[in-house]
């Protein structure tokens, strides 16, 4: 946090707007379109509302599939079965570690021979650093599939000199206190079409008719984001290019110290765009290296310094258990050799070196 932020919450105490409306909720949806180049925005309560009501909007309902990358936080595919409908996993390229285009593309092919196609398909931007849009946003055109980009970790990613989030007919963002910049909790719908916000707006604000009476001819949600939070949001934004230059910098001298051991490969920078690193994340390869993933992970928790798998693919996990996936290899193999170093924006070169001595110590 800083002054801005703390400007902008006292004037939203001193005028009395703190509740779910309020001119920094207007403010932000309004500059948060000119950091991203999109045309509207409505700011919720969370990146899971925000994604929750894409999936709505594009008109996934209950018995539909929806197409979603394996590797990523459940929240991704939540909201799937919030609706009714059916995750299916597809699998991650090497090159970006999110969706493969050649994967999506046989998934496609493989539904539209048995007339299944899925109602949507969640583009998950990993990391901080975008998919492979263009021929992804291709093939779900060609079928007449919606596209919803999942760019909760990728704010300040570009992709052929564009935000991720912005190519698809909705884009997602969160501001959860992890992610490179915060509200405490809060996110972001996109979209250049503007009845898709004014409508995910309506049904945030628990789908009130207008009237002079309280009455609801659709169920609606409470997802609005406060005043409050919406003017801690404005004063991070100023500061998101600072944010990004200091987890990109924490990379570069992670990869600086530990880039030329064996068995050991950085996350890649997709040949595309530019990503944010949001988190610095590497694989292991025991046999090169002399030890797994593991056994380095709880080296550093000796040390007090936490770090952790990359995020176990969704095909994987118990409660998707029965979700059908195409591919999946990929995210397993960088789920059993991946590891996600300590990467905040404010970590002091001091703090870097101690996370770099206790890799190199791990190996004994």
């Amino acid at each position: 946090m800083g002054d801005r932020e703390h400007q902008f919450v006292t004037e939203a105490f001193e005028t009395n707007w703190i509740a779910p409306i309020g001119p920094h909720v207007d403010a932000f949806e309004r500059e948060f379109c000119q950091t991203v180049g999109s045309s509207h925005a409505t700011a919720v309560s969370s990146g899971t509302a925000a994604l929750h009501l894409a999936l709505k909007l594009v008109g996934v309902d209950a018995g539909d599939e929806v197409f979603c990358s394996s590797l990523t936080f459940s929240a991704s595919a939540n909201p799937i079965v919030y609706l009714g409908a059916k995750p299916v996993f597809i699998d991650s390229d090497r090159i970006s570690w999110n969706m493969d285009p050649l994967v999506l593309q046989a998934a496609l092919e493989q539904r539209a021979s048995i007339g299944k196609l899925p109602k949507a398909v969640i583009i998950v931007h990993l990391y901080g650093q975008s998919a492979d849009l263009d021929p992804i946003i291709k093939l779900c055109k060609q079928y007449g599939v919606a596209t919803i980009e999942d760019a909760a970790e990728a704010l300040g990613a570009t992709y052929k000199g564009r935000s991720p989030g912005t190519f698809g007919d909705v884009g997602i963002f969160s501001f959860n206190g992890n992610k490179i910049i915060t509200t405490s909790g809060g996110g972001m719908l996109v979209s250049e079409d503007a009845s898709i916000t004014s409508k995910a707006k309506f049904l945030a604000t628990q789908a009130r008719d207008p009237a002079p009476h309280y009455q609801h001819s659709e169920i609606g949600y409470n997802y609005r984001m406060s005043n409050v939070l919406a003017g801690i949001g404005r004063g991070q934004l100023m500061v998101l290019s600072d944010r990004v230059a200091a987890r990109r910098r924490n990379c570069e001298i992670y990869q600086q110290a530990l880039a030329h051991l064996p068995g050991i490969e950085f996350m890649p920078e997709a040949p595309w765009g530019s990503a944010t690193r949001w988190l610095t994340c590497l694989t292991i390869d025991p046999t090169a290296f002399g030890i797994d993933r593991e056994t380095v992970r709880l080296a550093l928790a000796e040390q007090q310094i936490e770090a952790r798998p990359v995020w176990k693919p969704l095909h994987l996990q118990p409660i998707f258990g029965d979700c059908e996936r195409f591919g999946g290899e990929v995210a397993e193999d960088l789920f059993d050799r991946g590891l996600c170093l300590p990467s905040g924006s404010n970590l002091s070169d001091e703090d870097l070196n101690c996370v770099i001595e206790a890799i190199l110590g791990s190996r004994g």
